[in-house]
This record gives structure tokens, C-alpha cells and sequence, in this order.
């Protein structure tokens, strides 16, 4: 309003405008009204913040609150003030030493994650840079015993080990992990849904790890394996190998056959053209840029899940085709997990304990054979930090014979 009470009045040609004056509101009568208008907004307020905050009791075994969803969140981001905008961006991340559990929808989750910084900020000496293992699972962990060596086996105690990873195992809707409070994997199952092979609902499995990981910023590395996964060296190297990476890797082939562009689904063009057609592997790893990348993606994903279905499969072709478009120097161009294909078939061999030897286990870690890579541009003699598929039978050899050969 301009000064003096004045408001202006347009003229009827639309050009000119005339300052008409206004009648000035009695004070007297202006702070006890404010007074009930306080009082009238506090009222309006209170049964808002108690109805938010209900979910509370009704929350699930783990006690989470309940949240309301994006659009009530963002207008919450929008209007904070600066000062408070760092606490309201990130009040749904989770405490690392907390359950990985909570009410979130994937909605919700998906745009949570999708807020989070592609950077970490500078690691702290006493916090350094966690690898996130996604562990992506139908329900039981049988080589849990040797992954829990795995992560606990640093030379150190188990507590500074644990320093350098968090986990998240997403299973089959109704199963129940038990872990005593000693395991790694105590209180890490995420909210899951079914998924089913070759569907996009593997993909979405995916990238419900990838989102509830991001919610850690101490997180930078993030690795997909499954419960048939063993690692091939200690949780040091492989920490180290990761983190110092200047690449994400993922595996990447311009195939032009009929597993490969014979695949292509014509309903995503003009958004993926047949030309940057690419297959993988479905066992990744991620730099935090690029998780934040893939679970924020709502340009490209949507067409795959509604495109890309038997014979397309998603899980072989989304990272690799849309990385190698978005981010192509980002990546190292191959997988850090061994898998055996010559056997034929859609799936890779299967190792029971018949199969676990010395010798098998050796040429497995690159100590019987020596294979060359690149890495940070240079070549070395270590390719692979895990391997699959190993049978629940084989886990007494492992256990046997993987402090002397596997280092742990």
C-alpha cells in the first residue's frame, strides 16, 4: 500500500493509474484483535502439529515417526529460513547406529534421497568415508557368518571397523532378519517389496537400497550384492580400492546382437536413441554422485519400467545406458564382481563346496592368476573385490580357508 493509506485504482483505458485514500483502521480496536488472532492461529496450529506427529504411536515395531508426504515437506524446505533451512533439509536422514527401518513410501524415500548432497562434505579424522553394501536378497543371509568375519576382521576392533561401512539388505515383503545387537547386520533390513526376475520391479528394489543409503552423508560408496556374494579380499583393501577410485564401476558393452541391440524397445526413443543402446552387468557400484543421480531420476527411469520388459531387461541395460549418456567419464567401463558364464544359460555357475578349493579361491583373489585392469588410468593386478554365485553349502570351506587366502 503506498504511504498515507493511498491504494491504487486503475483508470478504464488501462494506462493510468490515481491514488484513491484510504479510511485508516481505529487503533484501539487493533491490538486486541491481534490478540485473538494469536490466540485463533494457535488453535489452528496445534491439531495440525498433533495430527502430523500421530503416526507416532501407530509407527511400526521400530518406533519411527511418521512423515507427511513431498509436497508438505517441500513447502516446509521452501519457507525455512536460511539459518534453519540446513536442519529442516535433512531431519529424515537417519543416525548411522539406528535401524535402517522407517514409514517412508518409496515416494517419500525416492524424493528424500533425491535432496541429498552429490558431494559428502570433508570427512572428519575420527568419520572417515563409509562403502554402503547393498545386499539385495530373497530373504535369508546363508554366508552371513562370513561376511560378518569379513566386517569385523580389520586388524583392529570391531568398532573401528565398523567405522568404515554401513549395510542395508532389502528381502522378500514379510521375511524378518534376526541378528543379535553384535552382527553387522542387526536392525539393517530396509522396507521391501516383492520383485521378481528380469522385471522392473528388480530395478526399484535397486534404487530402494541406493535412496535409504543416501540418507547417511558419511556413506560415499555404494556396492549392490547379493546373499550368493562372498568378498575376495579384507574389508580394508577393499574399502581402500573403492574410495580412491576416481570411477564408478559399472559395466558397459555396445552389443549389437540380439541379447544386446536386439533388445531395444522402440517406445523409448526420442529420450534414448538406439544409437546409445548399452547391456551390463547388473552388479554395480556407485559413486555418491551418481547414486543421487539414479534415485532422483524421474526423466529416464519411468520410460524404462514402462518400456523396457522381457525380453528388455531392465537391470542389464538402465545404468549402462543412461550413464554412458549422462556421465560416460564417470565410469570404469567394468565390474568389480567375478562372475562365471561359461557354462551357458541365463545365469551364471553356481559353487558348492565341492567346487571350493585353494586353487579355485586363489585365482579368484588374483593371487594363481594375474589379471590386468585399469585403475585411476593405471594398470594393476587387482580386478575384482567380489564374487558370486556361491551355494549356502560351500560356507564351511569358505570359512576354512579364507583367513589364509582371503585375508580374513
Amino acid at each position: 500500500m503506498p504511504p498515507g493509506g493511498a491504494v491504487v485504482v486503475g483508470s478504464s483505458n488501462g494506462k493510468d493509474c490515481s491514488y484513491a485514500t484510504a479510511r485508516s483502521f481505529p487503533v484501539k480496536l487493533s491490538r486486541p484483535l491481534l490478540f485473538f488472532a494469536v490466540l485463533a492461529t494457535g488453535f489452528l496450529v496445534a491439531p495440525s502439529l498433533l495430527f502430523l506427529g500421530g503416526g507416532r504411536a501407530a509407527s511400526s515395531y521400530y518406533g519411527l515417526p511418521s512423515l507427511p508426504g513431498p509436497g508438505v515437506l517441500l513447502a516446509a524446505v521452501r519457507s525455512a529460513p536460511c539459518a534453519e533451512e540446513k536442519e529442516v533439509y535433512r531431519w529424515w536422514a537417519r543416525p548411522p547406529s539406528k535401524s535402517a527401518w522407517h514409514n517412508m513410501s518409496d515416494e517419500e524415500l525416492l524424493w528424500a534421497a533425491s535432496f541429498e548432497p552429490r558431494t559428502a562434505p570433508p570427512p572428519r579424522p575420527s568419520t572417515p568415508r563409509k562403502v554402503a553394501f547393498l545386499f539385495l536378497t530373497r530373504g535369508p543371509l546363508p554366508l552371513a557368518p562370513l561376511w560378518e568375519r569379513f566386517f569385523d576382521g580389520t586388524g583392529g576392533t570391531a568398532g573401528s571397523g565398523r567405522k568404515l561401512f554401513s549395510v542395508y539388505v532389502h528381502t522378500t515383503p514379510g521375511y524378518r532378519l534376526d541378528f543379535p545387537p553384535s552382527s553387522p547386520f542387526h536392525r539393517r533390513q530396509i522396507p521391501s517389496k516383492a520383485t521378481e526376475w528380469g522385471m522392473p520391479s528388480v530395478v526399484d528394489a535397486e534404487r530402494r537400497l541406493l535412496a535409504n543409503a543416501l540418507l547417511d552423508l558419511d556413506n560415499e560408496r555404494f556396492v549392490l550384492v547379493s546373499e550368493s556374494c562372498i568378498p575376495l579380499h579384507p574389508l580394508a583393501t577393499v574399502h581402500a580400492y573403492l574410495t580412491r577410485s576416481a570411477h564408478s564401476f559399472v559395466t558397459v558393452v555396445d552389443d549389437p546382437g540380439r541379447d544386446g541391440l536386439g533388445r531395444y524397445p522402440d517406445g523409448l526413443a526420442p529420450e534414448v536413441p538406439v544409437s546409445r543402446w548399452r547391456k551390463g552387468t547388473q552388479w554395480f557400484e556407485l559413486h555418491r554422485s551418481l547414486a543421487v543421480f539414479v534415485a532422483a531420476d524421474g526423466r529416464y527411469y519411468p520410460r524404462f519400467r514402462e518400456e523396457c520388459l522381457p525380453r528388455c531387461y531392465v537391470d542389464e541395460h538402465y545404468l549402462p545406458t543412461v550413464l554412458t549418456m549422462e556421465e560416460p567419464g564417470s565410469l570404469a567401463n567394468r565390474s568389480v564382481t567375478w562372475v562365471d558364464w561359461s557354462r551357458g544359460g541365463a545365469h551364471p555357475a553356481r559353487f558348492g563346496a565341492r567346487d571350493v578349493g585353494e586353487e579355485f579361491l586363489e585365482r579368484l583373489a588374483g593371487k594363481k592368476e594375474k589379471e590386468r585392469c585399469m585403475y585411476n588410468g593405471q594398470p594393476v593386478e587387482v580386478c575384482f573385490l567380489f564374487a558370486r554365485k556361491f551355494a549356502p553349502g560351500a560356507l564351511q570351506k569358505l570359512l576354512q580357508l579364507s583367513p589364509r587366502i582371503l585375508g580374513y
